[in-house]
């Protein structure tokens, strides 16, 4: 007399196959784990507007004075001093974020530099 075959799910019950918690699931990857040779072009976060509170002062003093730029002195140097300032702190930004991977193309340009070794010779 034959044994009983029984549906798949039963055995796999019985077994105690059904509790994935005792075992990890099974990862197969699509495709080999490397690093790629690019990576994606991500746009520079854009940067604020700076000192436009002078430009618009300085702009309403040469519509009031007909363009002089000597009845306007004060607020064309308080405009270019706020430029200044932006300038010193967006370059001691940059000084600092230098050390790091920042740019896609810094990135890319590393990659190209040192690309993946997808065979061996």
């Amino acid at each position: 007399m034959a044994a009983p075959v029984y549906p798949l799910w039963v055995t796999r019950w019985v077994t105690g196959q059904w509790r994935q918690s005792k075992r990890p699931p099974v990862i197969r990857p699509t495709r080999p784990l490397a690093l790629a040779n690019k990576v994606a072009n991500r746009r520079e976060e854009l940067l604020e507007a700076t000192c436009i509170t002078e430009m618009s002062v300085m702009m309403a003093c040469w519509k009031q004075n007909d363009f002089n730029d000597t009845a306007c002195a004060e607020e064309i140097r308080m405009f270019y001093d706020c430029v200044a300032k932006a300038e010193k702190v967006r370059k001691d930004q940059n000084k600092e974020s230098s050390r790091e991977l920042s740019t896609s193309s810094k990135v890319n340009k590393l990659l190209r530099r040192f690309p993946q070794i997808t065979r061996y010779v």
